[in-house]
């Protein structure tokens, strides 16, 4: 098993300044330097390692990054002399996004609980800007370690897809892109504490939502021996200033980036907004809020066909060409966004028990889903795809409840994959002002048959034989109504 590549850092000080020089990487340089130290884990998805304990002076960081890790690191050391006001931990690795929110919790981890904190980013197609200048703020953070790992095709091959061939959709709108994207990215802080030898993980998610619940279940299933570490249910923090002075306090640098008014998630299957006048469910979103698709009012005046190829349930191709998972749906998200598709409105009920307001976009995903559902016409007879239905809002249910990694999930993906076996074949769509319509769709396996069909006379089905059929089918009605007339 490939160990990922670190420097152990005896002190807070020496994890400053030891080391070579060398110069910073971004994520966008990840598939071109495996000589860095990018190393694969055990687990699917490349990943990238930042060793914090070499400081640098390139952007974003600079000169005033490198005094600032410099301070953190010396508050940090004294603190360590003291014992933890929480206990005490060995390492834990951060879900770490480099926001405020994130970049604060580093040193609130260290001081509470006397540890080294790894910071782990993964990639999930959430847009390189994101990504960008991560390693200079984790090291101004004091952290010890940053690792980033691109999961986008793990992300789209292993959990969106199987989620698509089931035809999961929660609360009849939500096509689960948060719920899909949680338990992939702890799935991988599980892995990567394992390699650090870390006996703790911890999230920044709050205590009202559905995250902290999708990780620490997916936690609990895959390492029960971790501690958990959920420093928003334990803090004083209580909001956006507070961080602010917390930070200060302890000499983290606070980003400098516009706070959006919206909460957004962003992954390659989705991206959520929450927040500001969403709150309302009277109000109508901003038309300049949306980030993934133009209003469909101004959407092309022409429409645009594609055909979307489909082996056992799962896509496969656009316009004739094979991709990967991940190339496909990006692909989609551009067609899809140009044409105003996938845009929903969505008053839910959180897994904690209240509502929420969300508007989501997913321009790809809604083509998937339709490509998916035609062809499934043609190739499920009618009992299999009502129980497929019926079996697939359980299947949403537990997703959006955050237990991928529930017996009963998994026991319910082996149905699905059993039942889409002979779904192959290809759609073609048309995509026209945020709407989207199957215009043709044939499969080798498909159970329609035109000679039986078709209102030609046949040899196959005999239309004197309905007459006994109705008689039969409708024999419960009949006895009915006979004794409520007592004849």
């Amino acid at each position: 098993m490939a160990q990922l590549k670190a420097i152990s850092a005896s002190s807070s000080i020496s994890l400053a300044f030891n080391g070579p020089k060398r110069d910073s990487f971004t994520v966008a340089d990840k598939l071109s330097f495996p000589a860095l130290g990018v190393k694969s884990s055990e687990v699917n998805g490349r990943a990238m390692v930042f060793d914090c304990s070499k400081a640098t002076t390139t952007t974003p960081g600079g000169l005033g990054y490198r005094r600032q890790a410099v301070q953190a690191a010396l508050s940090s050391d004294q603190v360590a002399k003291t014992s933890p006001p929480r206990g005490k931990l060995n390492k834990v690795v951060l879900a770490y996004s480099g926001g405020l929110d994130t970049s604060v919790i580093v040193p609130w981890l260290r001081e509470n609980y006397g540890c080294e904190v790894v910071c782990f980013t993964a990639d999930v197609g959430q847009g390189i800007k994101e990504l960008d200048g991560l390693e200079a703020k984790a090291k101004a953070s004091g952290a010890v370690q940053l690792v980033v790992k691109d999961l986008q095709e793990e992300f789209v091959k292993d959990f969106i897809f199987p989620c698509l061939r089931a035809g999961a959709i929660y609360e009849r709108k939500y096509l689960l892109g948060t719920s899909m994207a949680r338990p992939v990215i702890a799935k991988a802080m599980v892995d990567v504490a394992k390699e650090v030898g870390a006996d703790a993980v911890a999230h920044g998610c709050t205590g009202k939502g559905n995250d902290q619940v999708r990780f620490e279940l997916t936690f609990f299933a895959l390492n029960p021996e971790l501690q958990v570490v959920a420093p928003w249910r334990e803090w004083d923090i209580q909001g956006r200033e507070d961080a602010i002075d917390y930070a200060k306090k302890h000499n983290v640098p606070v980003p400098v980036t516009k706070k959006s008014i919206y909460s957004r998630d962003r992954n390659l299957w989705h991206l959520s907004h929450e927040g500001d006048i969403l709150e309302d469910p009277a109000n109508e979103p901003q038309k300049d809020m949306y980030m993934m698709s133009v209003d469909p009012e101004d959407a092309p005046n022409e429409p645009e066909y594609v055909d979307i190829g489909i082996e056992a349930g799962i896509p496969v191709s656009l316009n004739g060409h094979k991709l990967s998972p991940a190339t496909l749906l990006s692909k989609l998200n551009d067609v899809g966004g140009k044409h105003g598709i996938g845009r929903i409105d969505l008053v839910e009920n959180r897994l904690v028990g209240m509502k929420s307001r969300g508007v989501y976009e997913t321009p790809g995903g809604t083509i998937l889903f339709a490509a998916v559902q035609e062809l499934e016409s043609l190739t499920l007879d009618r009992e299999t795809i009502q129980e497929k239905d019926r079996l697939a809002l359980k299947y949403a249910e537990l997703v959006y409840a955050g237990r991928w990694f529930d017996p009963l999930r998994e026991a319910m993906d082996a149905f699905m994959e059993k039942i889409t076996e002979t779904t192959t074949g290809s759609v073609r769509l048309k995509l026209y002002k945020g709407s989207v319509s199957a215009t043709g769709r044939q499969s080798a396996n498909s159970l329609y048959r035109q000679d039986i069909s078709s209102f030609e006379s046949g040899d196959i089905y005999n239309q004197a034989d309905a007459a006994g059929f109705i008689r039969l089918y409708g024999l419960p009605m009949r006895v009915r109504a006979m004794l409520e007339k007592g004849i």
